[in-house]
């Protein structure tokens, strides 16, 4: 006789193949691929006024969706971000923005959110929206969130995706960055924008 732990692995091998072949093409059916989103206008509240996609059209943005408190992924974007920046030259930089939008509109300020990006790099900037708008903009671009339990502390976390989006000056949606792609990807992103 067998033992359940026997049983078990081979219960377990058998759904991995069924699972593989399910997975893969096999003639049997058309591939659906999920549409890229397709990102869209915003106007949210920074330090320094308001913040109006429109606004900027002629400028290649770099969008990032964060927070302040956030005590990793963020920092390292935001400095992936600054790296890039100073990566192109002076009259390119003129035609670049990049914007965070927080994912923590009860917490971050337009003036902690200012603060924040400056320490990274000068022509950051730091923008908010209400929860709502917060909501209807991430969702035009793909981007998740989700705001953690509360701690017995008062603190939380908010889960967020950390791609970078890349608008380019005709306000369309270009390409996604992922979180620890290259300075010169980035650059050479941009680049082919401007």
């Amino acid at each position: 006789m067998k033992s359940t732990n026997q049983c078990l692995c081979g219960l377990v091998a058998a759904l991995v193949v069924l699972l593989i072949s399910a997975c893969s093409d096999s003639g049997m059916g058309e591939r659906v691929l999920a549409a890229r989103p397709a990102g869209g206008d915003f106007v949210l509240q920074s330090a320094v006024g308001p913040v109006d996609s429109k606004a900027l059209r002629g400028n290649a943005l770099l969008v990032y969706f964060g927070y302040v408190n956030c005590p990793d992924i963020c920092p390292v974007s935001m400095a992936a971000g600054a790296a890039a920046l100073n990566g192109l030259t002076p009259q390119e930089r003129e035609k670049v923005k990049m914007i965070m939008i927080s994912v923590d509109p009860e917490r971050d300020t337009p003036a902690k959110l200012k603060e924040y990006v400056a320490y990274f790099h000068p022509a950051m900037i730091g923008a908010v929206g209400t929860p709502a708008e917060t909501a209807a903009i991430a969702k035009s671009f793909g981007a998740g969130y989700v705001r953690q339990a509360t701690r017995p502390d008062g603190t939380y976390a908010v889960d967020h995706s950390s791609q970078t989006f890349v608008i380019g000056p005709d306000g369309k949606l270009m390409e996604l960055l992922p979180l620890g792609v290259a300075t010169e990807k980035v650059v050479a992103t941009v680049r082919k924008l401007l």
